[in-house]
């Protein structure tokens, strides 16, 4: 499994100092604090620790009883109570939407933050199958104010050949004013109490740092789509040796999709897209299953945060692809308040189907010129709905496409993680230098979000 090689030096460098300090944080610097104190956290888990060789993937802990979890939380500081967020509650779901927006993930630089709709949450937390106690807040006791929240969704997961009732972990907020509060540990203790008192033991989750221990690990990658405005935002710089205008044209787009056939998605297409679904996610060893209903929610629900698209032609169809909208907000910029965000979602395609070898060299060869023209229509289609950039991960088959088609290969990188559950490493579609490997591939195919 490749990992990148600044944060394996950094993790490196913590396990010595764990070994040397026994404990003892005194020398450390804050971040190297934080980074000891999640460590240590995790060592009390059923995770994988970093040297454990796995011969037999399944549960790490199977003994589990759903009777024998507590039925209370554990205790909070004083000034703090558990609460459970009701997202149908109006004012409730506008708590969740003003601490994310305003304490959620953000670049180091603070230019960026992400800026989710209400929209979004009802789409991402309230599938079939949603659980209101599994959206899990803290709230001051004096004021009432949501300062922490953390949800779990229910999801069906097929890790290699076997099927799993798991959750997938999200959206885990702290106030800013709060993270040395020691809060997300017990937030993770809660939300798991409440997932297992459901007798579901399992869960997925993906954190940018490393954390005991990987089962894949995935690169982040940014096709621009209006480079001007990226470029007067921060978000990207202008390379050595270039000018302004060649980098405009460099990303511009065609005016219009070359794809015949293709077209938004609409009900009428469910039972043949899920089958195509179904079929083209078998190749991976990490996926969700989708039912056909939550097929129907996460892909048809809601118009203005997920759009999907079929290539029908002679009744048929063919491909299948999707993407979703999550803007940044651009802060403390005098001419933009917002980005637009595309984010490369799900997609299927028949193009080497006839080959019974994923790698088989012409079927490789066919998918990638299917995906390069679908992806760039994609890309058009995004641009057109003010989008200012696309971004997608090296899951999936992406390394196909995206070198082809001009995505960058960004700082960032995805880890995903099995709680209490033992699994080789699933290839996350990079080579040793953490370029994509457009051989491999990946074998990773579910999208978080």
């Amino acid at each position: 499994m490749s990992q990148d090689p600044e944060q394996a030096k950094k993790l490196e460098a913590l396990l010595k100092m764990l070994a040397i300090s026994k404990g003892d944080t005194s020398k450390l610097t804050q971040p190297q604090r934080k980074q000891f104190e999640e460590y240590k956290f995790w060592k009390t888990q059923p995770v994988s620790r970093f040297d454990d060789k796995v011969d037999d993937e399944g549960p790490i802990n199977s003994s589990q009883r759903s009777e024998d979890v507590p039925d209370e939380p554990l205790p909070l500081l004083d000034e703090f109570q558990w609460c459970t967020v009701d997202l149908t509650d109006p004012e409730q779901l506008d708590d969740v939407f003003i601490l994310l927006n305003e304490n959620y993930v953000e670049d180091q630089d603070a230019t960026f933050r992400f800026n989710y709709s209400r929209e979004f949450f009802n789409w991402s937390l309230k599938g079939p199958g949603w659980r209101k106690d599994w959206h899990v807040g803290v709230r001051t006791k004096q004021s009432g104010r949501l300062v922490a929240f953390i949800s779990a969704v229910p999801a069906t997961l097929r890790v290699r050949n076997k099927l799993i009732k798991s959750v997938e972990i999200n959206f885990l907020c702290i106030h800013k004013k709060l993270r040395a509060k020691r809060l997300t540990p017990i937030l993770i203790k809660e939300v798991t109490r409440r997932v297992n008192k459901q007798d579901i033991w399992q869960a997925l989750y993906t954190a940018g740092v490393v954390l005991p221990s990987p089962t894949a690990t995935c690169r982040y990658a940014h096709r621009p789509l209006n480079w001007s405005k990226l470029y007067e935002v921060g978000f990207t710089g202008l390379p050595a040796n270039a000018s302004k205008t060649q980098m405009i044209a460099k990303y511009t787009l065609p005016k219009e999709t070359d794809t015949a056939g293709l077209r938004p998605m609409e009900e009428k297409d469910v039972d043949k897209v899920f089958e195509l679904l179904n079929k083209y996610q078998s190749r991976f060893d990490l996926i969700q299953v989708f039912t056909k209903e939550e097929f129907k929610h996460v892909f048809l629900s809601s118009k203005n945060v997920v759009y999907s698209y079929v290539v029908e032609n002679n009744g048929i169809i063919t491909d299948f692809v999707s993407f979703y909208s999550l803007p940044f907000t651009v802060l403390n910029n005098p001419n933009y308040r917002e980005l637009g965000i595309g984010y490369l979602f799900y997609y299927a395609s028949d193009a080497d189907f006839e080959y019974p070898d994923r790698f088989h060299p012409e079927g490789s060869s066919k998918l990638r010129k299917r995906l390069n023209r679908l992806i760039s229509d994609v890309c058009i289609k995004a641009r057109d709905l003010k989008m200012d950039v696309f971004n997608a991960m090296s899951c999936q088959d992406n390394s196909l496409f995206l070198d082809d088609l001009k995505f960058g290969p960004g700082d960032g990188f995805l880890n995903f993680y099995l709680f209490n559950y033992k699994v080789r490493p699933i290839a996350g579609g990079l080579r040793k230098d953490n370029s994509f490997d457009t051989e491999k591939r990946s074998s990773v195919g579910v999208v978080m979000l």
